[in-house]
């Protein structure tokens, strides 16, 4: 079982199933998602409406052989898109709480996003 993990074209299958579970999030706790749109943002109800739905579509895109690399392009637009978002977050916790553990861990997962967005690509063996 353990080499499942270390074959990366078995990779579409997790960060497909992880796209697919944080989008269903979008559908199941929208408040969540809500609270840290940025006021800059219009529309935030259709806003996490769309990421819930394109996270879900894109997860299940980059499982299948003839939709991978085209899913596997949407997820990156949509980590980019909502990096600012990330951002924001973090400004908004260090302004409000200065630095505290979940301060950090929003500033923690600005890199992270970088890491994702390379390995969607590495996945859909595009990098």
């Amino acid at each position: 079982m353990h080499t499942f993990f270390f074959d990366i074209s078995n990779h579409v299958y997790i960060i497909g199933g992880m796209f697919i579970f944080t989008g269903t999030l979008h559908f199941i706790v929208p408040n969540m998602y809500l609270k840290i749109m940025p006021g800059y943002i219009p529309h935030h109800k259709s806003m996490v409406f769309w990421s819930g739905v394109f996270e879900i579509l894109g997860g299940i895109g980059i499982m299948l052989p003839f939709s991978k690399t085209f899913s596997a392009l949407g997820l990156v637009l949509l980590l980019i898109a909502i990096f600012p978002a990330n951002f924001d977050m973090f400004q908004k916790a260090y302004k409000r709480k200065g630095v505290t553990l979940f301060t950090l861990g929003t500033l923690i997962r600005l890199p992270i996003q970088f890491w994702l967005i390379y390995w969607v690509l590495a996945a859909a063996e595009l990098a």
